[in-house]
């Protein structure tokens, strides 16, 4: 394997070693605190400014990535497990300690919610839309691979750095060890350390220019004398400068060192009278030592020493380039537990930002257009998609093709691809990479509307479901049928993705979510204790929380690993024939639609309501989140999109409520 097939793997076992170190501070400031405000009362005071605290992130409690590994047989019916859960639960035991609880959860996520300014755009510095350097160029990724070894050499990773030299099969590895070497030998000899000094002296580094070598002993010679330790300069003379007499720089010099043992200062001889001292005759014994190594031939063949700690000072930039750039300015340093995500600032939308207006029917569906998030697209029952600019709220585009109302909407991560499902069977996929928004393939298969689509994390495939009460996988590149599930006895109104990308969930009116290996076809689990048809199911981004919405008034959260329930969430309407969905927004945060025309905002630790956000007419569909971009949108049945963003001027309405499985 040579370097550049080793770099990937390489980068992640780095980022992983970065965030073990990180991590075992950070994970503890959270808890710190809730400690705090428990014991200090409320972090503010009515009239008083609202202080901030040190965390500017909320944590995730789980910290490592589960995979659902199930049999073909193991298929699970929750309802008994359920119903004997709740009929064995006592609702008054216990209330005292549950509010006390409650109540401390709520000063935490207040705590952390209220530390941020919001500074109307999305960023206060220039962002490039291009990449500043070619991740291509060989250069770079020697370098990229050099400061991973550095990294490793640091944390005393000995064996994991050589490895990497033999898989990246280079030879500049010497080179790194002779700059190495030949900065301790500087540092040592301008500091006196002679001990340092013959240590590496035993190196090929100076073992081999002999005449470096008798530059050295003369310079430790003379500094003896010039301490008057003359048993010290004799034993010396004899042991080190004699078998190199041949390399003396003048005819002379020897007999003058010599004589140096009954004079009183090295000044006395006459090879030595113009001595400087001994600070001056070390620096100039580091410039021949350059002079010799011949430094700049390093320089000549493209080599350049890597400053200390380079990998940790370029993710520490690129965090603070992060924080720079956040929408929400935070008030204090912010402390950051984690370097597998971007930065983004924890804060509880409160207020309604922008409204986006020009569907001529209720807008269904609504989504970042990737990664970056600066522009949304929206699903209409006026049959068209539109585009629309995060940062003016202006419309960009309409796209016409459909037939009848689109019903979802989903964006690859690099937002090069959108993709619709729609009441006319089809699916479409749309070019978003030349701004004109073309319509580049159309999908069929499906008998009835297509209710739901979602790109695979590879951004290769694409998920749909359906009226047919059947669920399809498509080849994006080629747009063919790859795989058909068949299972549920009603239309599939949701279907996603684990983050693995080896599974898929789905959710339909029969009341069922079933998750299915994407290889085999088969159906490897199936959760039905729901109490109303399912509306939506989604997965947290480590992909161990499930979340489902019913139209039993109802979402609720799952344990992914044991399939049991964790929390209701409760709160708002869904009992129609409306599909009304919810989402994981910025940890520990869920947003959803309702019918009372309200965006819920619940925590889904406690599964309270934390805010309710009014200004839609009509009952809400849907509501996506983008952490870069740090902003809910809503979509609703009065026509219209709403963005939703934090304003420290107005307060939280936490409702003092916690609904408990």
């Amino acid at each position: 394997m040579n370097f550049v097939e080793s770099l990937p793997k390489q980068l992640e076992y780095t980022s992983h070693l970065v965030i073990n170190r990180l991590g075992e501070f950070y994970l503890c400031i959270p808890e710190l605190l809730e400690i705090w405000a428990e014991n200090q009362g409320p972090l503010f005071s009515e009239n008083q400014e609202k202080m901030s605290n040190t965390n500017g992130e909320c944590k995730e409690t789980t910290s490592t990535e589960i995979s659902l590994n199930l049999s073909i047989n193991e298929t699970t019916d929750l309802g008994s497990q359920v119903s004997t859960e709740e009929s064995s639960s006592k609702p008054d035991a216990g209330i005292k300690d549950k509010n006390l609880e409650g109540n401390n959860r709520r000063k935490s996520l207040e705590a952390r919610a209220t530390v941020h300014s919001y500074i109307g755009s999305h960023s206060r510095c220039t962002r490039p839309t291009e990449d500043v350097f070619n991740p291509e160029d060989r250069n770079i990724r020697e370098e990229i691979i050099r400061m991973i070894i550095q990294y490793l050499s640091d944390e005393g990773y000995t064996a994991s750095k050589m490895t990497i030299y033999d898989e990246a099969n280079v030879n500049w590895h010497e080179k790194e060890e002779r700059v190495i070497e030949v900065n301790r030998l500087k540092k040592a000899i301008l500091d006196g350390d002679w001990a340092e000094v013959d240590k590496l002296c035993t190196k090929p580094l100076v073992k081999n220019h002999k005449s470096f070598m008798y530059a050295i002993y003369k310079q430790q010679y003379l500094e003896y004398i010039e301490y008057q330790e003359t048993q010290k300069a004799f034993t010396f003379l004899n042991k080190r400068l004699k078998p190199l007499e041949h390399l003396q720089t003048t005819p002379n010099e020897f007999k003058d060192l010599c004589y140096l043992l009954t004079a009183k200062s090295v000044r006395d001889a006459p090879a030595f009278k113009n001595w400087e001292g001994i600070g001056p005759a070390r620096e100039k014994l580091v410039e021949q030592f350059r002079d010799i190594l011949n430094f700049e031939n390093l320089d000549k063949d493209g080599y350049e020493y890597v400053p200390p700690n380079r990998l940790l000072t370029l993710l520490q930039q690129a965090v603070k380039y992060q924080i720079e750039c956040s929408r929400y300015h935070p008030r204090v340093a912010p402390s950051v537990d984690t370097l597998l995500h971007d930065y983004s600032s924890f804060v509880i939308p409160n207020a309604l930002r922008s409204t986006f207006v020009g569907h001529k029917g209720n807008v269904k569906c609504v989504e970042f257009i990737g990664e970056e998030g600066r522009e949304i697209v929206s699903g209409s029952s006026d049959n068209t998609l539109r585009i629309w600019d995060i940062e003016s709220s202006k419309e960009k585009d309409v796209l016409t093709g459909h037939e009848s109302r689109i019903w979802d909407v989903s964006s690859n991560k690099n937002g090069s691809m959108v993709s619709s499902a729609s009441g006319d069977g089809t699916i479409k996929l749309w070019d978003m990479k030349t701004n004109k928004y073309a319509c580049v393939s159309t999908l069929t298969g499906h008998s009835g509307d297509v209710y739901t689509v979602n790109f695979h994390p590879g951004d290769n495939h694409i998920v749909t479901g359906g009226y047919d009460k059947t669920i399809r996988l498509y080849d994006v590149s080629t747009g063919k049928l790859v795989k058909m599930f068949t299972g549920h006895q009603l239309s599939v109104s949701k279907t996603i993705f684990n983050p693995l990308g080896n599974l898929i969930i789905s959710g339909s009116k029969d009341n069922t979510i079933k998750f299915w290996d994407i290889i085999s076809g088969l159906c490897v689990r199936t959760i039905s204790s729901h109490l109303g048809e399912v509306t939506c199911v989604g997965m947290n981004f480590n992909g161990t929380k499930l979340l489902s919405c019913s139209k039993d008034n109802s979402n609720r959260l799952w344990d992914v690993r044991t399939g049991r329930p964790i929390t209701r969430l409760k709160g708002h309407q869904n009992t129609s024939k409306n599909f009304i969905r919810a989402r994981f927004a910025n940890k520990p945060l869920i947003v959803g639609g309702s019918e009372n025309g309200v965006v819920y905002i619940w925590d889904q630790d406690t599964g309270e309501v934390l805010q309710k956000l009014r200004g839609h007419v009509g009952i809400v569909y849907d509501t996506t989140w983008n952490p870069k971009q740090n902003l809910f949108v809503s979509c609703s049945d009065d026509k219209t999109l709403k963005s939703w963003c934090y304003d420290e001027n107005l307060p939280l309405e936490f409702e003092k409520s916690i609904n408990i499985i």
